[in-house]
């Protein structure tokens, strides 16, 4: 599937290909510099390199070249790594990090945004949930109707920010990979650095009010909207979680929405 691409694109092999449920990728050296070859094969995927295209490089890794389903950027070759930091008593500098990506992905960009999905459509395995299982679900629910009804700051959204989609690309600092394909409020980015079950030290209370709080006073979202996102985004999550069979991670994303209602005064 690679070797089109590497004729037409003069592209030299650099690394074994790496194979994820959405893409088929291949590090290689594009005159002369790290690049990473995608190949998309899922949907999100497809968008997702047309909103790396868009942003142009501003907080997100640079597109060489997009045909069809198939992207060439650039490769992170950095040391660092804000999930190592977040798990080496670093947490309050990778959000930072994170925050201020996020902040270069959403500013005003002069040329028109791809044909996204708007916020209130992603959310629609949250509903049936919140029907069936009630509780936390419900809850989430509830403040997600919400927010949704009285969006402010919409904006092209990342949709999947957490500590391995933002990587250090030495000179060109942290940038972004891997974004979804969703439009809206700028909040809901916001929420997953709080809720990634990755991270084996998201559900320890002291860490989410920590988190809370750095991530409030860097996104300038304030604590009590923040919180409310990261309850919708939980819930959500969950609910996505159980589609797919993994529990575990749904069962963590509900712990993380407990403690969210505890911080709200519910």
């Amino acid at each position: 599937m690679f070797e089109r691409y590497l004729t037409q694109w003069n592209l030299q092999p650099d690394g074994e290909p790496i194979h994820t449920p959405g893409s088929d990728l291949l590090p290689v050296r594009f005159e002369g510099s790290p690049a990473m070859l995608k190949v998309a094969r899922d949907s999100e995927e497809k968008v997702g390199a047309q909103v790396m295209r868009w942003w142009d490089g501003e907080g997100a890794a640079q597109v060489y070249r997009l045909e069809g389903d198939t992207l060439l950027m650039e490769r992170a070759t950095g040391p660092g790594s804000l999930m190592r930091m977040a798990l080496e008593g670093h947490d309050d500098a990778a959000s930072q990090i994170a925050c201020a990506t996020i902040a270069r992905l959403h500013a005003p960009r002069p040329t028109p945004a791809p044909e996204l999905v708007p916020l209130e459509a992603w959310f629609r395995s949250l509903w049936p949930a919140a029907r069936q299982r009630g509780g936390l679900f419900a809850a989430a629910a509830g403040v997600a109707r919400e927010l949704l009804g009285s969006q402010r700051e919409v904006v092209v959204l990342h949709g999947d920010v957490h500590h391995d989609n933002v990587l250090d690309f030495g000179e060109r600092g942290w940038l972004a990979i891997d974004p979804k394909r969703v439009i809206g409020d700028r909040g809901y980015d916001y929420a997953n650095l709080i809720c990634n079950p990755e991270l084996a030290t998201v559900v320890q209370p002291v860490r989410f009010a920590r988190q809370i709080e750095v991530i409030a006073e860097a996104s300038g979202l304030g604590r009590q909207r923040l919180l409310r996102w990261v309850l919708a985004y939980a819930g959500l999550s969950a609910a996505w979680f159980l589609e797919d069979g993994d529990a575990e991670s749904a069962e963590s994303d509900l712990r993380v929405a407990r403690l969210a209602i505890e911080a709200l005064g519910g």
